[in-house]
């Protein structure tokens, strides 16, 4: 296969398209890069200013390329730093040079096979390969700023869209909706999209309502009430908080070297698995158990959330499971204390004239000048949108599923040839994992991967739709979908046994460095 006459095309240019892209260019392929903006780097280009790293800098980073001197492993970088290493990561593996910014997909059509044809094959793509037989081809009407839309043909398709780009609104009952609000009502993605001076402007000197308790909510309380402290205070309007704990406390780092061991993995169930892991996971997880109420019981001593309304009603071992954890801005319960933020819990909210109403009731009115909702993001609406066909839609994120995307290897849809998705997975630290999946991806273009028949992938994916919802349950529902927070090791295995490498990472160190070490983005350079 000449790999130089093969089209590839990529949508996006956050951190999952620029992995695929850098290994894509390594196998020989000259993919092209579809960027709606006019930067690298996905959402780390606009966001709030006060926005730093959830996970340590050791943590989050690509396998090959190290973050610049004077970012120390256990620094939680800021955003422009992310941004800026992101870029240094384009530039450094000629990834910069395949991609068309200001170039926005509208739409991707599959050609060459019809839909029940495709729906008939027993194996994927037609023979089980990349590229099929090369008769079919992705079609993309791609408009560049804002010129007319260009039609261009791929062979083959990589998704790397994220999943921050659509807004998740809630609904509201009649005259209960923010047409009745005469201030103003943004998301917090368009919020945090906003130039930073614009921003600062917005909140200075406002009385700012933020609804939610997920990580943008906290950053966007914690910089209004540096903005304008107790003067005016922004009020924080929640049902349930997640847990969101101190990145100074102690516990933290060696909690989180202590579950991202292949010992930890043990410990939990895990999709595929068979009867003795499953039967040893069985055995072994109450210790996990007692790990996760020992530190939910560290926190709770040393955080003051019983005292301010902020206890998580669920505990810290299911917030693990379906990763419901966030890290809190400085001094939060600081400014909590010094009246610079106002927290509301209720049960549910609407708006009135002067500002929210919670709990269907006038006798608890928030009065607000703008309100900012941080309810999240439709990530299936984001991936669904690029497609044309409405089967292909349906199949892929329209089905009853809210736990699992239907993903063999979390990649490719047993049924949708010649495409894969890289990153829409939900994990500790999302970027290694996204470059596990572009080796995996780049490994199947270049014939290295060769994938079952499409009855055994549709095999593994409902294993994998199984187990998320055993996660499910097991978290109190607070799941997120795709997470693989507490299995991503065991998912690493599957990719390097595919690929056809040793899943033992750590085989040098010796056995016990391979059982009781932390696993991460270094453990991967070498493939």
């Amino acid at each position: 296969m000449d790999v130089t006459k093969k089209r590839v095309a990529i949508i996006g240019a956050g951190p999952s398209g620029l992995t695929a892209c850098k290994h894509a260019l390594a196998k020989g392929f000259r993919p092209v890069i579809f960027e709606a903006t006019d930067a690298v780097g996905g959402v780390w280009t606009r966001t709030l200013a006060s926005t730093r790293l959830q996970t340590p800098a050791a943590a989050f980073r690509f396998s090959d390329f190290p973050w610049p001197a004077g970012v120390e492993d256990d620094e939680f970088p800021r955003h422009d730093q992310v941004a800026a290493y992101m870029a240094a990561y384009a530039r450094r593996f000629g990834v910069l040079d395949c991609v068309r910014f200001g170039s926005r997909v509208l739409a991707a059509e599959f050609a060459g096979a019809s839909e029940q044809e495709v729906a008939a094959w027993e194996r994927w793509s037609g023979n089980g390969e990349a590229f099929g037989d090369g008769a079919g081809e992705w079609h993309l009407t791609v408009k560049h700023g804002e010129s007319g839309e260009t039609q261009y043909a791929f062979d083959f398709l990589i998704l790397c869209v994220g999943r921050y780009g659509v807004a998740k609104h809630p609904k509201f009952p009649d005259e209960a909706g923010p047409e009745v609000f005469r201030g103003q009502v943004l998301h917090s993605m368009d919020y945090s999209r906003m130039p930073h001076a614009d921003a600062d402007e917005l909140i200075r000197g406002k009385r700012v309502v933020v609804v939610g308790s997920g990580k943008s909510a906290l950053d966007i309380v914690a910089q209004c009430a540096v903005a304008n402290g107790s003067e005016y205070p922004c009020t924080m309007v929640y049902r349930n908080p997640n847990w969101a704990v101190d990145p100074n406390l102690t516990w933290g780092a060696f909690f989180e070297k202590l579950m991202t061991s292949r010992l930890a993995e043990l410990m939990v169930h895990k999709p595929g698995e068979g009867l003795a892991l499953s039967l040893l996971a069985t055995v072994l997880s109450p210790i996990r158990l007692l790990i996760a109420k020992a530190t939910e019981t560290y926190y709770k001593a040393l955080m003051p959330m019983r005292k301010h309304g902020m206890m998580p009603g669920h505990s810290f071992s299911a917030a693990m499971l379906g990763w419901r954890i966030s890290v809190l801005p400085d001094r939060f319960y600081d400014m909590v204390v010094d009246a610079g933020i106002v927290l509301k819990r209720c049960d549910s909210f609407g708006f009135c004239t002067d500002g929210v109403v919670m709990d269907g009731t006038g006798e608890r009115v928030v009065h607000a000048d703008v309100v900012i909702l941080s309810t999240g993001f439709d990530a299936d609406r984001l991936l669904s949108g690029v497609f044309a066909s409405p089967w292909f839609r349906e199949i892929l994120v329209a089905g009853p599923s809210d736990t699992m995307l239907p993903l063999y290897r979390r990649c490719v849809h047993p049924r949708i040839p010649q495409m894969a998705v890289v990153g829409y997975t939900e994990s500790a630290a999302s970027i290694y994992p996204y470059e596990m999946m572009a080796k995996w991806v780049a490994h199947l273009l270049d014939g290295a991967v060769r994938l079952p028949g499409v009855a055994a992938m549709e095999k593994s994916v409902a294993e994998w739709e199984r187990w998320g919802k055993w996660a499910k349950r097991r978290s109190g529902g607070f799941f997120l979908k795709s997470c693989i927070a507490s299995v991503t090791t065991w998912y690493h295995d599957q990719l390097c046994r595919d690929m056809g490498y040793s899943p033992r990472r750590k085989e040098g160190e010796g056995l016990l460095a391979d059982w009781l070490q932390p696993y991460g983005p270094t453990d991967y350079a070498g493939i």
